[in-house]
């Protein structure tokens, strides 16, 4: 866990107000990011992987800034509806993640999905070894099947996410989840909202307790910079609410089941769809904030942003076509301001008639997940296929047709630390960081130089190489690697420079550089995050290894 500071991790000032009090008006202007806009002198870097997705590192550079898209794998489809809990009768057969969640249990070596069966009936989980081939286990919750959350007469399940907490103090509440839920009476009274539970294994869930008020597809996340457990709201249903336009609200509390206790007043606004978030030109629509999924990776919260252009649900209906949904990147560095730097889509819809994935794409609670030198983004997405369904035919959901079926999972994968690059051509550029602080090693870089060479030099605050760590007597690197050590002949131990305030000067020529980190081990571990853990990672950190 990280401790608390007047200052953040990062060394960014921690304002008075906390959350901050955004007034939103229903423009479209971007959100405000204060750390980019004043950001400080010195940048501690003793947590995690620093990555170069903005400029809050950066001094000065003459190389480029590039954003990488991922791979679909080719694996896909990793899974599909088969089961009679998944094929709903030949209506909307769903067997996606609907947010819901994607970790690696340590515990048991196991990659764990909890994932929507059937369109709003059911909540299945399904394993696997390798995070490639999933097997769907039968359980007893349900008896014969691999639901996990008992069907309830009346009660249609909506969005939902699984957070596994590994430092739960209590073991009862290791796993945690969050459920959306309509109901069409409960002793003769319709209700909907959110339900929060726990679990010991995933599989066994105690009673519920019900949230605050707030809207379908919102969801939940842990930010270990602030210890919050934060609620990803969405403001429909609440008093800030601004007619036509989706929000997400937020709310943070340390306790996760005390968090889910509101009242109606209490969540901020918190995040948007803005200006630079353009209509498809086939739908016309004003794109919409649908969703916003987070999670620690590294030194950074890294956000799943869910962009909705339309139709909208009444045409969707009519055509019985999925909503059109491309999921993009936020990143935040104070856990609620989110730069949003790159618009291309990260993982998009296909568009496409009678293909998988054509819409309604959905993050997964967890957001990725760390597989040796690549991270795993699992994701829900909808074709709009059904055996039975077609145009506006409704079966027997009454409020759902066809735009609701066909909900597959989908592996993207991208290399580590991959969402953005500093690159150099032939004839070469400089990068010199701001004035940075740590109490690590070693230098470890991630880059790709295998056409190239990187060398690295140490400056002081005045700007003079600090010997033996120049630029001419570093090892030079041609290499592609993950987590490549720095050397200097004679020297590869920074350990005499902690607590003093530097600067690295990175030379590249004809390569990527995709982050830089302090580490106290020869073993290059980070102290950073792992967002939904991975093989070899015994929790949520990169952690260094005791000695």
């Amino acid at each position: 866990m990280i401790a608390e500071y007047a200052t953040t991790y990062n060394g960014i000032p921690q304002p008075g107000e906390w959350p901050p009090s955004l007034d939103y008006d229903g423009s479209r202007r971007p959100m405000p990011v204060p750390y980019l806009e004043s950001p400080p002198n010195v940048v501690p870097i003793d947590v995690g992987r620093q990555l170069f997705v903005d400029d809050f590192l950066i001094e000065s550079t003459t190389l480029r800034r590039r954003f990488h898209q991922p791979q679909k794998s080719e694996h896909n489809l990793v899974l599909w509806p088969e089961t009679e809990a998944e094929m709903d009768g030949g209506e909307c057969p769903t067997a996606a993640p609907f947010n819901d969640g994607v970790w690696y249990d340590p515990a048991d070596r196991l990659f764990k999905m909890w994932y929507h069966a059937s369109w709003m009936r059911n909540t299945a989980y399904a394993v696997s070894e390798d995070g490639i081939e999933w097997r769907k286990p039968e359980l007893d919750v349900v008896p014969g099947t691999n639901i996990v959350l008992a069907p309830r007469p009346g009660f249609r399940r909506d969005g939902c996410c699984v957070w596994l907490d590994h430092e739960a103090s209590d073991p009862d509440q290791r796993f945690k989840m969050f459920q959306y839920f309509r109901s069409s009476g409960e002793f003769g009274k319709p209700w909907q909202g959110g339900e929060v539970y726990t679990s010991a294994d995933g599989i066994y869930w105690g009673e519920p307790t019900r949230t605050g008020l707030l809207g379908d597809n919102s969801t939940f996340f842990y930010n270990p910079f602030r210890q919050k457990w934060v609620y990803s709201i969405r403001t429909a249903s609440l008093p800030r609410k601004i007619a036509g336009v989706r929000t997400r609200s937020y709310r943070e509390h340390s306790d996760f089941l005390e968090g889910s206790q509101w009242e109606d007043d209490e969540p901020v606004i918190w995040a948007w769809s803005d200006e630079f978030d353009e209509p498809d030109p086939q739908i016309g629509e004003v794109p919409q904030l649908y969703d916003l999924n987070a999670v620690a990776y590294e030194s950074i919260m890294l956000g799943l942003i869910a962009i909705f252009f339309g139709p909208p649900n009444p045409v969707a209906a009519e055509q019985g076509v999925p909503k059109t949904i491309d999921l993009e990147l936020g990143f935040s560095r104070d856990g609620f301001h989110w730069d949003r730097p790159n618009r291309r889509p990260f993982i998009p819809a296909t568009r496409t008639p009678s293909t998988w994935g054509r819409g309604y794409i959905h993050a997964a609670g967890g957001t990725c997940l760390v597989v040796g030198d690549k991270l795993y983004f699992y994701y829900g997405a909808w074709s709009g296929e059904s055996p039975r369904l077609s145009g506006s035919m409704m079966g027997g959901h009454q409020a759902a047709n066809a735009m609701y079926a066909g909900g597959d999972t989908g592996l993207a994968t991208l290399r580590r630390d991959g969402f953005a690059s500093i690159d150099a051509g032939q004839d070469g550029g400089l990068l010199t960081t701001k004035l940075v602080t740590f109490d690590g090693r070693h230098l470890f870089v991630n880059a790709d130089t295998i056409s190239g060479e990187l060398r690295v030099e140490v400056l002081d605050r005045h700007g003079t190489v600090v010997a033996p760590y120049s630029a001419d007597n570093c090892v030079p690197m041609s290499i592609d690697g993950t987590r490549q050590m720095v050397m200097w002949e004679g020297s590869d131990d920074l350990s005499t420079l902690r607590s003093t305030p530097l600067r690295f000067r990175f030379h590249l020529t004809n390569g990527s550089l995709y982050s830089f980190w302090m580490s106290h081990e020869r073993s290059g571990a980070s102290n950073g995050f792992v967002a939904a853990g991975g093989p070899g990672l015994k929790g949520d950190m990169d952690m260094v290894p005791s000695t």
